[in-house]
């Protein structure tokens, strides 16, 4: 494997991949054209790297009430928060292609109050915002702004969770000086 600096820090990457590693980051290279930098990333303790995935993968594409778009709306709303050029980068192309509508992904990054979207997805990233920003103000009542606009007590968590994910790759990407793969930069526009 060859070592391509993807962050500040020299952690390259195990040389050889264990075989699951490699499968995985041969799947990836097969769906999406690319092994996502923040896997790279991650692969120099391959402990780590599937702790990192495992989390990912339950959070972002595994049964929730919440829709994909609306679980890359969030990371893209706490990410702009954040302003990690990472996660705004590769998520606000996850969020162009989801929608097939590439002026939402610019929106999204730029300032998520001027996009299209339904009262009850304001309410979402509003509160994930809130979490982003002082997640020790949360209180009740943000809660049943939430329960008012139809989500449950498992979708409030979902938000929570997701929008928690989020803050952290946010600033381990902004602390490391992690580049997204360049390939982001003109998906689905």
């Amino acid at each position: 494997m060859t070592h391509k600096p993807v962050m500040a820090l020299d952690l390259p990457p195990v040389d050889p991949l264990p075989p699951a590693t490699q499968k995985y980051f041969d799947i990836c290279t097969e769906k999406l054209g690319m092994v996502p930098n923040v896997l790279t990333a991650h692969a120099f303790d391959i402990d780590l790297l599937n702790g990192f995935t495992a989390l990912y993968n339950k959070l972002m594409l595994g049964e929730s009430n919440l829709t994909k778009l609306e679980r890359e709306l969030i990371a893209v709303a706490v990410s702009a928060y954040n302003r990690c050029f990472y996660c705004l980068t590769a998520h606000g192309a996850a969020v162009r292609e989801l929608s097939g509508n590439p002026e939402l992904g610019e929106m999204m990054v730029m300032n998520w109050r001027v996009a299209p979207l339904s009262d009850k997805q304001k309410a979402m990233l509003t509160f994930a915002e809130k979490i982003t920003m002082a997640s020790y103000t949360v209180t009740e009542a943000d809660r049943e702004t939430l329960r008012s606009h139809g989500f449950t007590d498992r979708d409030i968590w979902d938000i929570a969770n997701v929008a928690a994910f989020f803050n952290m790759t946010n600033r381990v990407a902004s602390a490391v000086d992690m580049r997204p793969n360049p390939e982001y930069h003109a998906q689905h526009r």
